[in-house]
Protein backbone atom coordinates (compact mmCIF):
# COMPACT_ATOMS: atom_id res chain seq x y z
CA UNK A 1 0.00 0.00 0.00
CA UNK A 2 1.42 3.32 -0.90
CA UNK A 3 2.63 5.50 1.77
CA UNK A 4 3.71 9.83 0.99
CA UNK A 5 6.48 10.71 2.84
CA UNK A 6 7.03 14.51 3.38
CA UNK A 7 9.78 16.11 4.69
CA UNK A 8 13.04 17.69 4.44
CA UNK A 9 16.22 16.49 2.53
CA UNK A 10 20.10 17.61 3.44
CA UNK A 11 23.92 16.56 2.79
CA UNK A 12 25.17 15.55 6.40
CA UNK A 13 28.67 16.53 7.14
CA UNK A 14 29.99 13.85 9.48
CA UNK A 15 32.89 14.65 12.24
CA UNK A 16 34.23 11.54 14.11
CA UNK A 17 36.12 12.12 17.28
CA UNK A 18 37.01 10.28 20.64
CA UNK A 19 34.40 12.34 22.37
CA UNK A 20 32.41 15.19 21.19
CA UNK A 21 33.35 19.01 22.45
CA UNK A 22 32.80 21.34 25.34
CA UNK A 23 31.61 24.50 24.17
CA UNK A 24 34.48 26.52 23.71
CA UNK A 25 36.77 23.74 23.17
CA UNK A 26 38.31 22.81 19.82
CA UNK A 27 40.09 18.71 19.31
CA UNK A 28 40.94 16.91 16.75
CA UNK A 29 38.58 14.22 14.96
CA UNK A 30 38.92 11.34 13.50
CA UNK A 31 37.66 11.32 10.42
CA UNK A 32 34.63 13.48 7.57
CA UNK A 33 32.58 12.06 5.20
CA UNK A 34 29.56 13.89 3.78
CA UNK A 35 26.58 11.73 3.36
CA UNK A 36 22.99 11.76 1.71
CA UNK A 37 20.51 12.56 4.68
CA UNK A 38 17.92 14.86 6.17
CA UNK A 39 14.99 13.51 8.22
CA UNK A 40 12.53 13.49 5.55
CA UNK A 41 14.78 11.21 2.89
CA UNK A 42 16.19 9.23 5.56
CA UNK A 43 12.76 7.87 6.42
CA UNK A 44 12.14 7.52 2.63
CA UNK A 45 15.04 5.99 2.09
CA UNK A 46 14.50 3.34 5.14
CA UNK A 47 10.95 2.90 3.91
CA UNK A 48 11.68 1.86 0.26
CA UNK A 49 14.98 -0.11 1.55
CA UNK A 50 12.25 -2.39 3.40
CA UNK A 51 10.30 -2.67 0.41
CA UNK A 52 7.32 -0.12 0.71
CA UNK A 53 5.94 1.48 -1.68
CA UNK A 54 6.84 5.36 -1.18
CA UNK A 55 6.39 9.20 -2.90
CA UNK A 56 8.61 11.08 -1.57
CA UNK A 57 7.66 15.67 -1.30
CA UNK A 58 10.27 17.62 -0.69
CA UNK A 59 12.59 19.96 -1.99
CA UNK A 60 16.90 20.18 -3.44
CA UNK A 61 18.90 22.63 -5.11
CA UNK A 62 19.92 22.16 -8.54
CA UNK A 63 23.59 21.46 -7.46
CA UNK A 64 25.80 18.23 -6.25
CA UNK A 65 24.60 17.89 -3.13
CA UNK A 66 21.15 17.94 -4.62
CA UNK A 67 21.93 15.02 -6.82
CA UNK A 68 23.82 12.81 -4.01
CA UNK A 69 20.10 13.19 -2.46
CA UNK A 70 18.39 12.36 -5.69
CA UNK A 71 20.28 9.16 -6.39
CA UNK A 72 20.11 7.74 -2.98
CA UNK A 73 16.51 8.09 -3.00
CA UNK A 74 16.19 6.97 -6.20
CA UNK A 75 18.72 4.13 -5.60
CA UNK A 76 16.39 3.04 -2.52
CA UNK A 77 12.98 2.88 -5.04
CA UNK A 78 11.85 5.95 -3.46
CA UNK A 79 9.16 7.90 -6.30
CA UNK A 80 10.08 11.24 -6.61
CA UNK A 81 7.55 13.18 -9.11
CA UNK A 82 6.57 15.55 -6.21
CA UNK A 83 10.77 16.27 -5.26
CA UNK A 84 11.02 19.57 -6.29
CA UNK A 85 14.53 20.93 -7.77
CA UNK A 86 15.27 24.75 -7.14
CA UNK A 87 17.96 27.15 -7.88
CA UNK A 88 18.86 27.77 -4.19
CA UNK A 89 21.04 25.37 -2.18
CA UNK A 90 20.24 22.20 -0.67
CA UNK A 91 19.77 21.90 2.83
CA UNK A 92 22.85 20.96 4.84
CA UNK A 93 23.77 19.36 8.25
CA UNK A 94 27.22 19.24 10.70
CA UNK A 95 27.10 16.31 12.63
CA UNK A 96 29.87 15.56 15.70
CA UNK A 97 29.71 11.49 16.46
CA UNK A 98 31.62 10.65 19.32
CA UNK A 99 33.10 7.24 19.74
CA UNK A 100 30.65 6.09 22.33
CA UNK A 101 27.87 6.39 19.17
CA UNK A 102 25.91 9.40 20.76
CA UNK A 103 25.99 12.50 18.47
CA UNK A 104 24.76 16.17 18.14
CA UNK A 105 23.28 18.09 15.37
CA UNK A 106 22.78 21.75 13.55
CA UNK A 107 20.85 21.66 10.18
CA UNK A 108 20.52 24.69 7.97
CA UNK A 109 17.45 24.61 5.76
CA UNK A 110 18.00 25.55 2.33
CA UNK A 111 15.68 24.18 -0.04
CA UNK A 112 13.57 22.51 3.05
CA UNK A 113 12.18 26.03 3.73
CA UNK A 114 10.49 26.42 0.19
CA UNK A 115 8.32 22.90 0.31
CA UNK A 116 5.12 24.56 -0.11
CA UNK A 117 1.17 22.97 0.93
CA UNK A 118 0.03 23.29 -2.72
CA UNK A 119 3.10 21.08 -3.68
CA UNK A 120 1.83 18.96 -0.44
CA UNK A 121 -1.92 19.14 -1.51
CA UNK A 122 -0.94 17.99 -5.03
CA UNK A 123 0.64 14.94 -3.79
CA UNK A 124 -2.00 13.83 -1.92
CA UNK A 125 -4.60 14.24 -4.28
CA UNK A 126 -2.57 11.97 -6.68
CA UNK A 127 -1.14 9.43 -4.13
CA UNK A 128 -3.82 8.60 -1.94
CA UNK A 129 -1.34 7.17 0.26
CA UNK A 130 -2.63 4.92 2.65
CA UNK A 131 -0.39 6.35 5.67
CA UNK A 132 1.70 9.51 5.82
CA UNK A 133 4.74 10.41 7.58
CA UNK A 134 6.05 14.17 8.19
CA UNK A 135 8.42 16.02 10.45
CA UNK A 136 9.10 19.42 11.47
CA UNK A 137 12.35 20.31 9.09
CA UNK A 138 9.95 22.09 6.68
CA UNK A 139 7.07 24.86 6.51
CA UNK A 140 4.13 24.56 9.32
CA UNK A 141 2.16 25.55 6.23
CA UNK A 142 3.37 21.94 4.56
CA UNK A 143 2.95 20.09 8.20
CA UNK A 144 -0.83 21.54 8.32
CA UNK A 145 -1.65 20.58 4.42
CA UNK A 146 -0.66 17.07 4.73
CA UNK A 147 -2.09 16.72 8.45
CA UNK A 148 -5.29 15.96 6.66
CA UNK A 149 -4.77 12.82 5.32
CA UNK A 150 -6.50 10.35 7.07
CA UNK A 151 -3.57 7.94 8.62
CA UNK A 152 -1.22 11.11 9.58
CA UNK A 153 1.98 10.24 11.20
CA UNK A 154 4.07 13.30 12.80
CA UNK A 155 7.71 12.43 14.18
CA UNK A 156 7.77 16.05 15.91
CA UNK A 157 11.92 16.76 15.26
CA UNK A 158 13.11 19.34 15.85
CA UNK A 159 10.21 19.91 18.27
CA UNK A 160 8.06 23.24 18.34
CA UNK A 161 4.45 24.27 19.55
CA UNK A 162 1.54 22.29 17.51
CA UNK A 163 -1.83 23.67 16.86
CA UNK A 164 -4.33 21.71 18.66
CA UNK A 165 -5.61 20.78 14.86
CA UNK A 166 -2.95 19.32 14.26
CA UNK A 167 -2.40 17.09 17.37
CA UNK A 168 -6.04 16.01 16.62
CA UNK A 169 -5.20 14.75 13.58
CA UNK A 170 -2.30 12.61 14.89
CA UNK A 171 -2.73 8.93 14.21
CA UNK A 172 0.43 9.05 15.51
CA UNK A 173 2.93 10.78 17.20
CA UNK A 174 6.90 9.87 17.57
CA UNK A 175 9.05 11.88 19.70
CA UNK A 176 11.73 10.96 21.48
CA UNK A 177 12.45 11.94 24.95
CA UNK A 178 13.85 15.85 24.60
CA UNK A 179 10.53 16.44 22.21
CA UNK A 180 8.29 14.75 24.72
CA UNK A 181 9.82 17.36 27.30
CA UNK A 182 9.59 20.45 24.94
CA UNK A 183 6.28 19.61 23.88
CA UNK A 184 4.24 18.31 27.22
CA UNK A 185 6.94 20.05 29.92
CA UNK A 186 7.08 16.96 31.49
CA UNK A 187 10.63 14.89 32.03
CA UNK A 188 9.85 11.43 30.42
CA UNK A 189 12.88 9.67 32.85
CA UNK A 190 10.47 6.42 34.04
CA UNK A 191 7.64 4.96 33.28
CA UNK A 192 5.14 7.26 35.19
CA UNK A 193 6.46 10.41 33.52
CA UNK A 194 6.45 9.11 30.00
CA UNK A 195 3.01 8.13 30.55
CA UNK A 196 1.90 11.28 32.05
CA UNK A 197 3.68 13.04 29.19
CA UNK A 198 2.01 10.73 26.86
CA UNK A 199 -1.63 11.12 27.81
CA UNK A 200 -1.17 15.26 28.09
CA UNK A 201 -1.27 14.38 24.20
CA UNK A 202 -3.76 11.91 23.95
CA UNK A 203 -6.24 14.34 26.16
CA UNK A 204 -5.67 16.54 22.69
CA UNK A 205 -6.67 14.13 20.50
CA UNK A 206 -3.84 12.40 19.48
CA UNK A 207 -4.88 8.73 19.14
CA UNK A 208 -1.15 6.78 19.35
CA UNK A 209 2.20 8.26 21.20
CA UNK A 210 5.46 6.05 20.69
CA UNK A 211 8.29 7.68 22.05
CA UNK A 212 11.84 6.47 21.43
CA UNK A 213 13.91 5.88 24.05
CA UNK A 214 17.25 4.62 22.29
CA UNK A 215 18.50 2.27 23.57
CA UNK A 216 16.08 1.66 25.90
CA UNK A 217 13.49 1.07 22.72
CA UNK A 218 10.41 2.71 22.62
CA UNK A 219 7.28 3.01 24.76
CA UNK A 220 3.89 2.89 23.34
CA UNK A 221 0.67 4.67 25.11
CA UNK A 222 -2.47 4.87 23.78
CA UNK A 223 -6.27 5.29 24.88
CA UNK A 224 -6.45 1.25 25.30
CA UNK A 225 -3.35 1.01 27.40
CA UNK A 226 1.13 1.27 27.26
CA UNK A 227 3.34 -1.00 26.48
CA UNK A 228 7.40 -0.91 26.66
CA UNK A 229 8.94 -2.21 23.41
CA UNK A 230 12.57 -3.18 24.37
CA UNK A 231 15.16 -3.13 21.23
CA UNK A 232 17.37 -6.05 20.73
CA UNK A 233 21.10 -5.65 22.16
CA UNK A 234 23.46 -4.49 19.78
CA UNK A 235 27.06 -2.89 19.54
CA UNK A 236 26.15 0.69 18.88
CA UNK A 237 28.67 2.12 16.22
CA UNK A 238 26.47 5.54 14.86
CA UNK A 239 23.14 6.60 16.13
CA UNK A 240 22.84 9.38 13.89
CA UNK A 241 19.57 8.16 11.74
CA UNK A 242 18.23 5.53 14.26
CA UNK A 243 15.02 7.33 14.78
CA UNK A 244 14.43 8.13 10.84
CA UNK A 245 14.90 4.29 10.50
CA UNK A 246 12.31 3.82 13.00
CA UNK A 247 9.55 5.88 11.66
CA UNK A 248 9.78 4.78 7.64
CA UNK A 249 10.24 1.47 9.15
CA UNK A 250 7.04 1.70 11.22
CA UNK A 251 4.95 3.34 8.28
CA UNK A 252 6.00 0.94 5.97
CA UNK A 253 4.66 -1.84 8.33
CA UNK A 254 1.40 0.16 9.09
CA UNK A 255 0.60 0.49 5.46
CA UNK A 256 1.03 -3.09 5.12
CA UNK A 257 -1.43 -3.97 7.63
CA UNK A 258 0.23 -5.35 10.31
CA UNK A 259 -0.87 -4.64 13.98
CA UNK A 260 0.61 -1.13 15.46
CA UNK A 261 2.84 -3.50 18.21
CA UNK A 262 3.87 -5.80 15.52
CA UNK A 263 5.17 -2.66 13.08
CA UNK A 264 6.85 -1.08 16.47
CA UNK A 265 8.68 -3.99 17.45
CA UNK A 266 9.90 -4.45 13.82
CA UNK A 267 10.70 -0.53 13.85
CA UNK A 268 13.16 -1.45 16.86
CA UNK A 269 14.71 -3.96 15.57
CA UNK A 270 15.39 -2.11 12.29
CA UNK A 271 16.76 0.99 14.20
CA UNK A 272 19.15 -1.10 16.24
CA UNK A 273 20.31 -2.89 13.48
CA UNK A 274 20.71 0.87 11.95
CA UNK A 275 23.21 1.91 14.35
CA UNK A 276 25.63 -0.94 14.02
CA UNK A 277 26.98 0.70 10.99
CA UNK A 278 27.81 4.23 9.59
CA UNK A 279 26.07 6.96 7.80
CA UNK A 280 22.17 8.41 7.87
CA UNK A 281 20.65 6.68 4.70
CA UNK A 282 23.49 3.91 4.10
CA UNK A 283 22.69 2.57 7.44
CA UNK A 284 18.94 1.61 7.18
CA UNK A 285 18.73 -2.16 6.75
CA UNK A 286 17.18 -3.70 3.41
CA UNK A 287 14.58 -6.24 3.92
CA UNK A 288 16.11 -9.27 3.63
CA UNK A 289 18.77 -7.95 6.28
CA UNK A 290 15.86 -7.55 8.88
CA UNK A 291 14.52 -10.39 7.92
CA UNK A 292 17.86 -12.05 8.85
CA UNK A 293 17.85 -10.31 11.68
CA UNK A 294 14.70 -10.65 13.29
CA UNK A 295 12.70 -13.83 11.32
CA UNK A 296 10.32 -14.36 14.03
CA UNK A 297 8.72 -11.23 13.45
CA UNK A 298 8.98 -10.20 9.81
Amino acid sequence: MSILIVGSANVDHVFRSPRLPNPGETILGQSFAIHPGGKGANQAVAAGKLGGSVSFVGCVGLDADGALLTQSLSEAGVDLQYLRKLDTPTGAAGILVGDEGTNVIVVAPGANAFVTAAQVAAALDSVKPKYVLAQLEIPIEAIEEVSHADRFILNPAPAQPLSAEILARCFALTPNETELEILTGIVPDDDATCQAAAWKLLDKGVENVIVTLGARGSYWVSQSGNRLCPPPHVNALDTTAAGDVFNGALVTFLAEGRDIANAIDLANHAAALSTTRPGAQESAPSRSELQAFAPWLV
